[in-house]
């Protein structure tokens, strides 16, 4: 078997054969640039669409490159499926719209390889953040309901809900386990452990060029916050008490 990446990528899709392609290509040129050995994890969510041929067809050509397939259950079901699966010294969840450009990449890296912190997670409120093309409405609902997240469950966060974030070995055997949340409201729950079980959490600005089509609706965002009140419910009743840092979790050689 080959040697284990320093970085597993997994990326959740649900109907994204129009971008899917150019994301693995991104990976394949951008982040081999930066040093690291790799891995792409691209966890379909039960797309109708073409998603899983076009990175079945990459995954043949790449052995870098891993389809995981699961039933349309959510962001959070996929990134659950996908982190299990990653190999890596360091997890990283990414969107497959690459709303980030990779050059921000080396502000996670950096905190990882230093030390700083097991889980770091990218923000775009937070110093040296940029966002581009975000519609006034949407940048006024993210602010408002990352607000409510300070209040109800993770005070001293300013962006709980950017999909790029960093998890070290150890976190994700100890976190991913203890995961319930399907819906977007998986980075608040995931959040809430990571502090539960002890894990140092770093907020690194980053640059985010927005998505016009954004899959979040109002349907979604109310969903998210009845999650939210879930969490901080069960955490309240002692629900996530049996965070255990010894969970397996698959590993090459």
């Amino acid at each position: 078997m080959t040697a284990c990446p320093e970085l597993s990528i997994v990326v959740p899709a649900y109907n994204e054969e129009a971008v899917i392609g150019r994301l693995i290509e991104s990976v394949q040129h951008e982040v081999t640039a930066q040093g690291a050995s790799w891995e792409l994890v691209v966890v379909d969510d039960g797309s109708a669409d073409q998603t899983v041929s076009v990175v079945a067809a990459a995954a043949a050509a790449d052995a870098r490159v891993r389809l995981v397939q699961g039933d349309h259950r959510g962001k959070g079901a996929a990134l659950r499926h996908g982190i299990a699966a990653a190999r890596g010294r360091w997890v990283f969840m990414a969107d497959a719209d690459l709303s980030m450009p990779w050059d921000n990449l080396p502000r996670f890296i950096g905190h990882a390889r230093r030390g700083h912190a097991d889980v770091v997670i990218g923000s775009r409120e937070a110093a040296g953040a940029r966002r581009a093309g975000e519609a006034l409405g949407r940048r006024v609902s993210g602010r408002v309901f990352n607000a409510l997240v300070r209040l109800i469950a993770l005070p001293g966060l300013q962006d709980t809900q950017c999909g790029y974030k960093l998890l070290s070995d150890k976190a994700a055997r100890t976190l991913i386990p203890h995961l319930t949340i399907d819906g977007f409201a998986f980075d608040v729950e995931l959040l809430v452990l990571a502090r539960l079980a002890g894990f140092e959490i770093a907020e690194v600005g980053i640059t985010c060029n927005c998505r016009h089509d954004s899959r979040v609706r109002v349907g979604a965002a109310m969903s998210a916050f009845a999650d939210i009140l879930t969490v901080k419910r069960n955490t309240r009743r002692g629900t996530y008490a049996s965070l255990a840092t010894d969970a397996p979790r698959e590993h090459c050689a």
